[in-house]
């Protein structure tokens, strides 16, 4: 009779799930697994730290809307993973995370590098699991993408002790699930009565604005929250996450308005995205303390979490957005909001050339916001974006739109450093075809600078701009103990890297760089502007937390 080994059905498990490209670095006992993935046609980029092979995957699945899937050996290897594997979490993204590990057989007798990963992983992941059994392999792999994907998105953790992995078995005594992508995840619908609530709480509205996330995009709903905002006149804010679900220049759309339009709400219909910090959790004294909460989240948990939730609806958001048009078109009390709406955008353009004239600074060093302005200026609507650091960051958010879905990554909800690099590369492995551009922190970039090699090595040609403030964060009181990193040389470490590199120091040169290192990424090129920022320049933000009473 035929026979296989663990490593053998662990790369044609993957293969079956759709899976085309993997994050890792080398490492036993993965080496003959990741050979036999490689086989079967599953792309292996070996990054520089496992950490970022998290990020990268994450990036992927936020960009392909499927999960990324991440490996690393042994011991210290897989607990690389761990960071990116928790702001994969916090972000709710579905990353696929396989750890190999010391072998059964061996178990609590001090075996190299032998350690509990299946504990160390279950804090931070949907799911973490551990195969004992070779010919459960296709099982297990397909218990993780179906976990990573149904309801709310999330990582999952699958531990392959090395035992199991090279053990022989018979090929008639192995099972193969029809995979996730194959027979679909639920999509919860809202009963007839929720409908109705919904309906009569916005026909009794004056002023609702709606409140979107990254629900609406892992339910592939940005068409059905376009057609509802439309039908429904209804004022919207998207979340960082779920930026470009519909276009920032739409009508309905008020970024400048966004304080007053919380104040002034008195229905807040939240779709895809839990009650944190992002939206200070919809309380005062940002928000009405009387204004109507409406929800809707695929999680009953997120929505029985808040008791000031009035009307809480625990559905897929695509599926729930539908139903709630189809019931708003055939309402008789269906209102317009049109004064609201009138409110809103005489705010928005009373602040507009205000806000233009800052992005337009002359200044040197060069104001955040003018390298702002000219990112804006330069990228396409397609271009993917991913935005990390902390003054760039919050500048970013504040002056570059999105007009497309999966077109924007950041740091999310966890606030990770050093995400923005690996989401680059992650986002160009997964859509080579589309620009890619990193607007970095000098911080921030740091801590996986050496994934531009990454990005080299795989010829994955993208873009990095550094925002060079000498720091982390601005500083202008000169307070922040470990602030000063000194004005770091980022473009001669990208010149030895084999990248094309410069150094900007004079805001209108900023765009001739940019024109320069496009023409560079086109030709196949990794290519890096370091681009000196004035350290004093601190963005002005929501606060997030205070540690001080």
């Amino acid at each position: 009779m035929a026979t296989t080994t663990g490593n053998e059905l662990f790369g044609r498990a993957l293969a079956r799930q759709g899976a085309d490209t993997m994050f890792f670095i080398m490492g036993g006992p993965m080496n003959e697994a990741l050979n036999a993935a490689m086989k079967q046609g599953v792309r292996g980029i070996d990054v520089r730290h496992e950490q970022a092979a998290a990020m990268m995957a994450q990036a992927y699945a936020r960009v392909r809307s499927r999960p990324g899937i991440c490996l690393g050996a042994s011991g210290p290897g897989t607990i690389n993973l761990t960071l990116g594997l928790a702001n994969a979490l916090i972000d709710c993204a579905p990353v696929v995370a396989f750890g190999g590990s010391s072998p059964l057989s061996a178990s609590h007798s001090g075996a190299f590098q032998e350690i509990d990963q299946v504990a160390i992983m279950r804090p931070i992941t949907k799911m973490a699991d551990r195969v004992l059994d070779a010919r459960r392999i296709p099982e297990f792999v397909d218990r993780a993408f179906r976990t990573a994907v149904s309801g709310k998105p999330g990582p999952v953790y699958l531990d392959l002790p090395g035992d199991v992995l090279y053990a022989k078995v018979e090929e008639s005594e192995v099972a193969w699930p029809q995979p996730i992508f194959e027979t679909g995840v639920a999509r919860p619908a809202v009963s007839a009565a929720d409908i109705g609530r919904l309906v009569d709480a916005l026909g009794s509205a004056e002023r609702p604005v709606l409140l979107a996330g990254s629900g609406v995009l892992w339910s592939d709903a940005a068409d059905s929250l376009r057609r509802f905002v439309e039908l429904a006149g209804m004022p919207f804010f998207c979340t960082p996450q779920g930026r470009g679900a519909v276009p920032d220049d739409h009508e309905y759309s008020y970024p400048l308005a966004k304080s007053a339009a919380f104040k002034g709400a008195d229905l807040v219909l939240v779709v895809g995205t839990r009650l944190n910090y992002v939206f200070s959790h919809v309380r005062p004294p940002r928000f009405d303390p009387d204004a109507v909460i409406a929800r809707i989240d695929i999680d009953p948990q997120e929505v029985s979490s808040d008791a000031r939730v009035r009307i809480g609806i625990a559905a897929d958001a695509g599926t729930a957005l539908d139903q709630l048009a189809e019931a708003l078109a055939a309402s008789p009390s269906k209102k317009d909001y049109a004064a609201w709406r009138r409110t809103l955008g005489e705010i928005q353009v009373k602040k507009a050339p205000g806000a233009e004239q800052a992005l337009a600074n002359d200044q040197v060093p060069i104001h955040p916001l003018r390298l702002c302005k000219e990112i804006r200026d330069f990228i396409d609507k397609d271009t993917v974006l991913c935005v990390d650091g902390q003054e760039i960051l919050n500048y970013g958010r504040q002056s570059i739109p999105s007009f497309l879905p999966r077109r924007r990554l950041n740091s999310g909800p966890f606030g990770t450093m050093g995400v923005g690099l690996p989401f680059g590369v992650g986002a160009k492995a997964a859509l080579p075809d589309k620009k890619v551009v990193v607007l970095h922190g000098d911080g921030s970039f740091g801590l996986n600078a050496m994934e531009l090699d990454t990005a080299v090595r795989h010829k994955l040609p993208l873009l990095v701009v550094i925002s060079l403030n000498g720091g982390w964060t601005a500083d202008p009181e000169k307070v922040k103990p470990g602030r000063n990193l000194g004005y770091t040389r980022f473009d001669r470490l990208a010149e030895s890297l084999g990248c094309h590199a410069e150094y900007v120091e004079r805001p209108g040169d900023i765009a001739p760089a940019l024109r320069r290192a496009a023409e560079q990424v086109a030709a196949g090129r990794v290519a890096l502007l370091n681009v000196v920022t004035d350290a004093n320049a601190r963005a002005g933000t929501q606060a997030f937390t205070s540690f001080s009473t």
